[in-house]
């Protein structure tokens, strides 16, 4: 997989996952500790984030990293 592709994806699985938790995207940016412009880059896939804060945003949501994958 291209790795645009790949961080689309999972951006979109980010923003899934922050939907279903009926969390809004500021919300999470601010439990993260990011800026809100940070956390809609993660979610549009135009950030190449690091595992670090791929785990801040998965303990943020309440679930495993790998639920972020797939």
């Amino acid at each position: 997989m291209k790795e645009e592709k790949f961080l689309e994806s999972l951006g979109r699985r980010i923003s899934d996952t922050r939907r279903t938790k009926s969390v809004k995207q500021s919300e999470l940016a601010n439990r993260c500790e990011f800026g809100n412009a940070s956390m809609s880059r993660i979610e549009s896939g135009k950030a190449n984030i690091t595992i670090l804060n791929l785990k801040k945003i998965a303990d943020a949501l309440g679930v495993e990293m790998r639920e972020l994958f797939f």
